[in-house]
C-alpha cells in the first residue's frame, strides 16, 4: 500500500508500532516498508490483496501519541500539538486558533481561523513569522508577513 508519512524518517513509519485508524479501534501493524520517490510503500499484516487493500484507500492512519518519542527539542513539534492553540499578535492582541497545518510544497503554513468573522488565515511557519510557541501554555504569538492582510483596528488597545 502507498502511504504519506508525516515522519521525519519517512522509513521510520515501522519503528512506531501498530497504527490505528481514526476512531482507534482498527490495527494495522506493517511488515515492510521501502521509499519510493514520492512516498513510501507499506505491507500491512492481513491485507494479502489488491481487493483488501483498496478497501483501505483514503484510511488516515494514526500513531498513538505514548509510541512517539518525547520532543525534548523546543524547536520541534509533532504537528497535533499546535492544533487548538490560541494565536496572538506581536502587540497583545488575540489573532485567532491555529485549524491546521499544511505543507503545500513551499514550506509549511499554519491555517488560523481568525478571531473576528472571516476567512482563515495562512501564515508561514517560519520563526521570522511564528517567533514564539508555547505548547503548555496553549498559545503561540504570530507575525505575519506583510503581504497578509489581516483584518483589524491597529489603534485598538489590548483587552
Amino acid at each position: 500500500m502507498r502511504i504519506k508519512p508525516f515522519t521525519e524518517d519517512p522509513l521510520a513509519l515501522g519503528d512506531y508500532g501498530p497504527l490505528t485508524d481514526a476512531s482507534g479501534k482498527r490495527t494495522f501493524e506493517i511488515e515492510d516498508v521501502r521509499e519510493t520517490k514520492t512516498t513510501v510503500v507499506a505491507t500491512l499484516k492481513g491485507v494479502n490483496d489488491r481487493a483488501a487493500a483498496g478497501a483501505l484507500n483514503g484510511t488516515l492512519l494514526h500513531v498513538r501519541r505514548d509510541q512517539l518519542p518525547d520532543d525534548e527539542d523546543d524547536d520541534s513539534f509533532y504537528h497535533a500539538d499546535l492544533l487548538g492553540l490560541k494565536a496572538y499578535l506581536k502587540d497583545g492582541r488575540e489573532f485567532g486558533t491555529v485549524k491546521a497545518l499544511h505543507d503545500f510544497g513551499a514550506g509549511d503554513l499554519l491555517e488560523i481561523d481568525p478571531k473576528e468573522a472571516g476567512k482563515t488565515i495562512f501564515v508561514p511557519f517560519t520563526r521570522a513569522a511564528v517567533p514564539t510557541i508555547d505548547v503548555r501554555a496553549g498559545t503561540l504569538i504570530v507575525d505575519p508577513p506583510r503581504e497578509i492582510e489581516i483584518d483589524y483596528d491597529p489603534e485598538e488597545q489590548p483587552e
